[in-house]
């Protein structure tokens, strides 16, 4: 049984943002209901795929109805901003995506990440209810934010830092 479970249904507004200076920044999922506002930790590359696979899910959502019109993705930047306090529930270890076509919403399903001696089954879970168009504005803000980093190696794709990369690929030659 989880720890807890959380509906944040429909939900006002989701949005993720990153907190600290490129390769020390934390990121996070947050949404707002009314007065209330649930926010959860995610790691770079967790937002990164997210934004990628909800881009894919959407495109084929469209597909299996096309009835259902597309999407907008435009937001304003500073509407995609995390409000504080920033006290996030959990750190999320798994995300899922799924579609109630009768309401026309999107799920975002976030599960704890728990230590191995951990039960699994004892997981919390926030699933936050959002319109396709919400979560496409986070989308396409997540895709937007993970570019602001740190600059990525042409050669080995891990991010350089601005004193030097040590590159394998270059046998450790910073560049």
């Amino acid at each position: 049984m989880p720890r807890f479970e959380i509906d944040v249904d429909p939900l006002d507004h989701i949005t993720a943002d990153a907190i600290g200076k490129p390769g020390q920044r934390v990121f996070y999922i947050q949404a707002w209901q009314d007065q209330r506002t649930v926010t959860v930790l995610i790691e770079k590359f967790q937002l990164q795929s997210l934004s990628v696979g909800v881009e894919q899910f959407l495109a084929e959502v469209v597909r299996q109805a096309p009835e259902l019109e597309d999407v907008s993705g435009d937001f304003i930047e500073d509407q995609m901003r995390i409000n504080p306090p920033v006290d996030p529930l959990f750190r999320v270890g798994e995300v899922g995506l799924g579609f109630d076509k009768d309401r026309d919403r999107v799920v975002l399903q976030a599960r704890e990440l728990l230590t191995e001696e951990e039960d699994p089954e004892a997981a919390a879970v926030v699933r936050f209810w959002c319109t396709r168009e919400q979560i496409r504005k986070m989308a396409r803000w997540g895709a937007e934010l993970v570019t602001r980093g740190r600059p990525t190696c042409p050669q080995c794709g891990a991010p350089m830092e601005p004193e030097g990369h040590f590159c394998p690929k270059k046998n450790g030659h910073k560049h």
